[in-house]
């Protein structure tokens, strides 16, 4: 017995469509133990005619009987041959009745020929009867038994003896024992067949289901044997690791993951060596072709049959989307608490600043002041506008809601807002194209002015005057949107620049206030575009590479969620 904590034992069970593995022990099947009783009568009849032909002149008008009996024997086993070879299913309780008289005629030819009815010969009535009794339902075996009792007492009385032998009554009767004992076995085997018929469609459909599952997860699934090869991979394993099950079945395996997964292949080396088990951990998945992605991994070990070092199966999943997800929730809670912070903010610094301008602005204008007051008076002042300025953006971004829904064309807006940008001092070198359809959506005008307005801005100040960028709007594209978030039949706006992308530092920040990739900026452009989409139950993503430009995409319901009224 195993130890309480030993891992359970692995069973090689075959995929779907694989061989069924072979039975030890068992009783033949019907088909098998059919073609056994055609030899036995072609032997039988065989040698009955081989004892018929020495004993020819003696028995005189049995010949006759002899002749009608062989060529019954060839008939119904030619027939019999016929019906299994036709026909998928099992033949029917009159076909084996068929055969079965055949059988006993033979016997009883052979026993009759014999001259002694009662000689050892007699025991092939039994056979006769065991074998019918496995193939035959019980009220068919009945009528096999007293054709085969009734088959011997005629032989006994056509001996022509003037008393019937002692023996004959207890041969009878060990015809009617052997009847209801292999009667009695025969029903208990076929209890059992049908239950491992059951079992073994069950089996059949378990292993269906499991095959499917297997392959239409999205879930990764390795087994490494305890050798480290590789023994199963499902169709997502294969596209997460790239490697192919055909060709890489049966080959070592640990040093390719080491290349690709390093802590997915530390976990199943764990597994073979110590028998460890990981319940969660994650992992860094490096592609041939250079991709990256995080993994969420688990593995298991089983006991493989017939040795001591276990096997270890593995299920890994992509976590990129999930990763990205939890980004934007991070980030929309930051922005609700800057929001808030900048809210209370502005309203406490405004209004002690104007009293300061409007304060500075009369001492300057004061005919005491000399030309250094009224210099230092105007600075002030200046400052003080880019400081109202400032607060009200704090403001704009905190009293960003979606409240005014009608129609818009987001392709229109689009075309709109490029014209006024091309007017924008920094536009001047910069090609401007607005590519796509006719796109509408429910939402707030204005808010998407502002959303549209500050991507392109931002767009062009980062390619710095020569430069390129690109406005294409239409529908989002099925699988477009990351997995565990739903936007309802969404419209995608993307903006696509040449400048010199961003620094990954900047990237994982670009969405927070304050945060700015050009120098001189307020940081508030991309926060403000964040909230307002937010606010439209949609999101944005960003994809950049330092040198190769950025891509912004907003994807936006058409009919985005409204929260009702309390």
């Amino acid at each position: 017995m195993p130890a309480p904590d030993s891992p359970p034992r692995l069973e090689t069970t075959p995929l779907p469509g694989a061989p069924a593995p072979r039975e030890r022990f068992g009783l033949p099947d019907q088909r098998t133990l059919v073609g056994w009783l055609f030899v036995f009568r072609v032997v039988l009849a065989t040698l009955l005619l081989v004892r018929a032909a020495y004993v020819w002149p003696r028995i005189g008008d049995d010949s006759l009987f002899i002749s009608i009996v062989i060529l019954l024997a060839l008939a119904a086993t030619a027939y019999g041959v016929l019906l299994l070879q036709g026909r998928a299913t099992r033949p029917g309780s009159f076909s084996y009745l068929t055969q079965a008289l055949a059988d006993l005629a033979v016997v009883t030819a052979l026993v009759r020929v014999s001259g002694e009815a009662s000689t050892v010969l007699a025991a092939l009535y039994v056979v006769v009867i065991a074998a019918y009794a496995l193939l035959l339902p019980a009220w068919a075996s009945v009528l096999v038994a007293a054709a085969a009792g009734a088959s011997y007492l005629g032989a006994q009385l056509l001996a022509g003896a003037e008393e019937l032998p002692a023996g004959l009554w207890g041969q009878l009767v060990v015809f009617g024992f052997v009847f209801v004992l292999v009667a009695l076995l025969a029903e208990r085997l076929q209890r059992q067949v049908t239950a491992q018929q059951q079992m073994a469609t069950e089996l059949s459909r378990v292993r269906f289901e499991a095959g499917e599952i297997l392959r239409s997860i999205k879930t990764g699934v390795i087994t490494v044997d305890g050798t480290g090869t590789l023994a199963f991979a499902n169709p997502a394993a294969e596209r997460l690791l790239a490697i192919n099950m055909q060709a890489d079945a049966g080959q070592p395996i640990l040093e390719r993951l080491q290349r690709l997964a390093p802590e997915l292949h530390d976990a199943v080396v764990a597994g073979i060596r110590r028998g460890e088990r990981v319940a969660r951990g994650e992992g860094t998945v490096t592609r041939p072709d250079g991709r990256q992605f995080p993994i969420g991994l688990s593995t298991t070990t089983f006991e493989q049959e017939g040795g001591s070092i276990p096997a270890v199966t593995a299920l890994f999943t992509d976590l990129s989307e999930l990763k990205q997800l939890q980004e934007l929730n991070l980030r929309a809670e930051r922005f609700e608490a800057v929001a808030a912070l900048s809210a209370s903010l502005a309203h406490e610094i405004r209004n002690p600043l104007a009293s300061i301008r409007s304060s500075v602005e009369q001492l300057a204008a004061s005919a005491n002041a000399d030309e250094d007051e009224r210099v230092l008076g105007r600075l002030i002042m200046r400052e003080s506008d880019r400081l109202s300025r400032l607060l009200g953006e704090f403001l704009d971004f905190s009293r960003v809601r979606a409240s005014n829904f009608s129609a818009v064309d987001l392709h229109e807006v689009a075309l709109e807002t490029a014209r006024l940008v091309r007017g924008h001092p920094d536009c001047v070198d910069t090609v401007l194209e607005v590519r796509g359809e006719r796109t509408p959506i429910e939402a707030d005008e204005d808010l998407v002015h502002r959303i549209v307005s500050n991507l392109l801005l931002n767009a062009v100040q980062a390619c710095r005057g020569a430069g390129r960028v690109e406005v294409t709007v239409g529908r989002a594209g099925r699988g477009e949107i990351p997995r565990g978030r739903t936007i309802e039949d969404p419209v995608a706006l993307v903006v696509r620049d040449d400048g010199p992308g961003i620094d990954p530092e900047i990237q994982e920040r670009l969405f927070q206030p304050f945060v700015s990739r050009r120098p001189g900026g307020s940081g508030l452009g991309l926060a403000i575009v964040q909230r307002a989409v937010e606010a439209h139950r949609g999101m944005v993503l960003v994809e950049s590479h330092p040198g190769q430009g950025a891509r912004f995409t907003v994807y936006l319901p058409t009919r985005p969620y409204r929260e009702e009224p309390a």
